[in-house]
């Protein structure tokens, strides 16, 4: 009686198929996110008469967002 072990490569093919198909499953299983329109157009500013003109924008408060830590 010989005693066989499974060879490694096909070991790793069948784990990997494995992954895979969990992967490909996950991927239909989770449900389409939709582009959401949630940014909310500012109204136009008039430029200030001296210079200056920096002011707290949706845009500037999320960068301020992004660089905490």
């Amino acid at each position: 009686m010989q005693n066989r072990q499974p060879n490694a490569s096909r070991r790793k093919f069948f784990s990997g198929a494995a992954t895979a198909g969990a992967a490909a499953a996950a991927v239909v299983a989770i449900p389409p996110v939709a582009p959401s329109n949630a940014m909310v157009s500012e109204p136009a500013r008039v430029a200030p008469e001296k210079g200056g003109g920096y002011h707290l924008s949706a845009h500037v408060k999320q960068y301020y967002k992004t660089t905490q830590l």
